[in-house]
């Protein structure tokens, strides 16, 4: 009998040896280093067989025939703006999050909709039984006559009800449970991962199946598993929010069909998750009217304008270092833009803690967001309060100018929309377009200019 050959692999980047490792010399994770058995190479099929047993083959580019795909439309708005328009047919949609923060909900009432349109469903969970999803459906009031709920985690099983069934759809929930046939190594493994990962591409490429796939994260937040589960598929999407509050955030980090860096934004109440249709709305309703240390900034998440409040609080640092703490912002960014306003705005700065936050959660990284989180800062420090009908945009650069930002119209249309005043913009974004009456657009060169003409220091 032969010996059995077994390796060691990293959980956390694939790297294998032959012995263990208690750190990995890859990516210098400590630990991560999981003994799995060797599986023999099998030979490759000469061509890509569908379920329906089908093969594939070379095709000239002239002779291929090319039919604009219609995308399929949910009612949920949020959703179809993230996807770039809608569910596009074939694709393979990876949606990662942490534990309970409503990636089933989302997609058991997105399975609903696309049920209740005429489409067919096939619900896979590998962690919950039927009884159970049932339970939560009605919760929801999930009512669907082409929803179809399979407990299974064999792929085996799964592929050959999904060429018996052929459905229009299918969801994963989740792929660290499923395992692949042949693959000789625990559940939730990076070769099972990539195994499972595989065949799921090869059956939504080869059928036309839209396959919905629900991803665990790390606790850094990363997804679970090699990078190239990520690589793999057509669209990333990320669940995020705050389990002690309300609001959650779907930001999408990779779409092949479609603008990324693009967020939804939805509410998570007793019977499921309802769209925001404008979280500007959200993020200023609690904001105090004559509070110092806030400014309003207008961020481009994908192809949606958003005001955002930035918070700032600047204290006598009570020790000899001076704290930098940063919420929803870069805090790389945030001591860059305080070395600016000590060098070119004579605000002494370097004894003075400084705590940041983006308000409502949300995350803002983008240069435009430096003019607002500087007029936070000098704000808080002078103790004078910008104007509540006030917003700014515009990226500071390291002589203290204002650099010109992309997007201006849609900025300035979105603040107008919600009421406000005056937006403090870089002055060359004023070259090539005119402004809209009913608000006042005020272009600044230097960073000294803005906080003379916001601030009057």
């Amino acid at each position: 009998m032969a010996k059995v050959k077994t390796k060691f692999v990293c959980q956390n980047c694939d790297y294998s040896s032959p012995r263990y490792l208690g750190r990995c010399p890859n990516c210098g994770e400590w630990n991560t280093m999981i003994e799995e058995t060797v599986t023999p190479e099998v030979k490759p099929q000469s061509t890509r067989v569908t379920v329906s047993g089908q093969h594939t083959h070379p095709q000239l580019m002239s002779e291929i025939k090319h039919t604009t795909e219609t995308r399929v439309k949910t009612q949920m708005g949020e959703l179809n703006r993230v996807l770039g328009g809608g569910i596009v047919p074939g694709s393979l949609i990876l949606i990662g999050g942490d534990p309970g923060i409503g990636k089933s909900t989302l997609l058991l009432q997105v399975s609903g909709q696309l049920s209740a349109t005429g489409g067919k469903v096939l619900y896979v969970s590998g962690e919950e039984s039927a009884s159970q999803i049932k339970m939560r459906a009605d919760r929801l009031v999930v009512n669907a006559e082409h929803l179809y709920l399979y407990p299974e985690t064999d792929m085996a099983s799964i592929r050959a009800n999904i060429e018996e069934m052929q459905p229009d759809y299918v969801v994963i929930d989740s792929v660290q449970t499923m395992q692949a046939p042949g693959i000789d190594s625990a559940i939730g493994s990076v070769s099972q991962i990539r195994a499972v990962t595989g065949e799921l591409m090869q059956i939504a490429k080869t059928n036309g199946i839209t396959i919905f796939v629900v991803g665990h994260v790390t606790k850094g937040g990363a997804i679970a598993g090699p990078k190239i589960l990520e690589h793999m598929v057509d669209t990333v999407l990320y669940f995020e929010g705050d389990l002690h509050h309300t609001y959650r955030i779907l930001r999408a980090v990779k779409n092949r069909f479609g603008s990324t860096n693009e967020l939804g934004i939805f509410e998570m109440k007793e019977g499921g998750l309802y769209e925001v249709a404008n979280p500007s709305e959200i993020f200023l309703e609690e904001r105090l009217k004559d509070a110092t240390g806030s400014a309003i900034v207008v961020s481009m998440e994908g192809t949606r304008p958003i005001l955002v409040e930035v918070q700032a609080l600047i204290t006598p640092s009570v020790f000899g270092n001076a704290q930098r703490t940063a919420s929803g912002l870069d805090r790389n960014r945030v001591s860059l833009l305080m070395a600016v306003l000590e060098k070119r705005a004579n605000l002494m700065l370097q004894n003075q803690d400084a705590f940041l936050k983006a308000a409502g959660g949300v995350k803002l990284d983008e240069p435009a967001i430096d003019l607002a989180i500087a007029l936070s800062i000098a704000s808080s420090y002078r103790d004078t309060a910008t104007a509540p009908t006030d917003c700014f945009v515009g990226e500071v650069g390291l002589t203290g100018e204002i650099r010109r930002v992309s997007r201006i119209e849609q900025r300035v249309a979105e603040a107008k929309k919600l009421g406000f005043q005056r937006i403090f913009v870089p002055k060359n974004n004023l070259q090539g377009w005119t402004p809209p009456a009913g608000i006042d657009v005020i272009g600044v060169s230097t960073l000294h200019q803005a906080l003379k003409l916001a601030l009057g220091v």
